[in-house]
């Protein structure tokens, strides 16, 4: 059988968390699989009894963890990584595979300091030149690789992700309702969901400004709720915490959460009035599919991958346009009509996004590079 080693040191993240959670269980009966990274972090899941551990820790893109991981990868068929910090050293890999989710470091370097620009796009170009093949998750992504980089199309496979359909889904009991209300009891009857990190490139700033927008009655009716980390970022977004904290008639009606475990996501898309998803830049974005699979109607930006992974499920805005954005949420929640042609939309659209197909993509550019010289 041959071998594959799996960098999984970022399976807590967000998206790449959930990129490699799904992903992982469908390896082992391919591949002797080997994944590096935390034991106590991996030895929690089902699926590690099938494979090798190799403890490591390391700051992610650090200089330690290039020496530390150009250590740890033992001799194999294929070295993968889900993220573009891969080994620039020479590795015991026949092969190497690299997941290259955006090119966010580079779209949007004015938001890095000197070193961390020039780290991250050495690091990127590295990956590009050093892996024999590339796995982006859109077609908006692959042009973007193309652009900052360079990268032959033809190296680049695209493989949209998937929703998890048995976590995500509309038919809860009151049960779930208890347990969100137990976890968060400031969370409030009605509100509007915002899922994602407190980034500038997130664009919680027009959010916050169209929410303030809306009528004093439908705030009073529909709080903002917003999960998330805000702090740990090399990129923090200061703008959005920074309006929020001057406008003091706004903050009764706005509740930063914080994290929330992976539990309780399903739970607080079900109680949405709706989720709005205003970022500016994007390989693909989860959750608008996440929140459509929980039947939560799904106002969105047009900007980067998201109006090509949400199709015509979702409600749309020009990410800049604050007035446009206020309409929009104004319109689904007065609306019913609307609301339901939403929720309808998006249950049937969410259906296209499977994890298991995606894995069989995965495994095809696996085989692939095996038979490769």
């Amino acid at each position: 059988m041959p071998s594959l080693v799996v960098d999984a040191r970022m399976i807590h993240a967000s998206g790449i968390g959930v990129y490699l959670k799904q992903l992982l269980p469908f390896l082992p009966p391919y591949f002797k699989v080997s994944v590096i990274g935390k034991a106590e972090e991996l030895n929690a899941f089902e699926w590690s009894s099938e494979v090798t551990i190799l403890p490591m820790e390391a700051s992610i893109y650090s200089i330690k963890e290039q020496l530390a991981l150009t250590a740890r990868i033992p001799t194999c068929d294929i070295f993968w990584s889900p993220q573009y910090n891969i080994p620039v050293l020479p590795i015991r890999a026949k092969k190497r595979l690299v997941t290259i989710h955006d090119t966010y470091h580079l779209a949007y370097r004015h938001t890095l300091g000197f070193a961390q620009k020039v780290y991250a796009t050495i690091l990127m170009r590295a990956a590009i030149r050093l892996s024999d093949q590339v796995v982006t998750v859109s077609h908006f992504s692959e042009k973007e690789l193309v652009r900052y980089t360079g990268c032959p199309s033809e190296k680049i496979n695209i493989i949209y992700n998937g929703v998890d359909l048995t976590r995500f889904k509309p038919d809860f009991s009151e049960t779930g309702l208890k347990e969100l209300r137990a976890a968060l009891p400031q969370l409030p009857d009605n509100y509007l969901l915002y899922v994602g990190n407190v980034k500038p490139h997130k664009n919680l700033i027009t959010l916050l400004k169209a929410y303030n927008g809306l009528p004093f009655a439908i705030k009073e009716r529909h709080h903002l709720v917003i999960v998330g980390q805000k702090q740990g970022f090399i990129t923090p977004d200061q703008e959005a915490p920074r309006y929020l904290e001057e406008q003091k008639a706004l903050q009764p009606f706005v509740h930063f959460t914080g994290f929330v475990p992976d539990n309780l996501l399903p739970f607080l898309y079900k109680y949405a009035s709706l989720s709005v998803f205003p970022s500016l830049y994007e390989g693909f974005g989860m959750p608008p599919l996440e929140s459509m699979a929980c039947g939560c109607p799904v106002v969105a930006s047009t900007s980067a991958s998201i109006p090509e992974v949400c199709g015509e499920a979702a409600l749309y805005f020009d990410a800049l346009d604050v007035k446009g954005l206020q309409k929009q949420l104004e319109r689904v929640l007065t609306e019913d009509g609307l609301r339901a042609e939403l929720r309808v939309k998006g249950l049937q659209h969410c259906q296209k996004y499977s994890w298991r197909v995606s894995a069989e993509y995965h495994l095809g550019v696996l085989q692939k590079l095996l038979s490769t010289p």
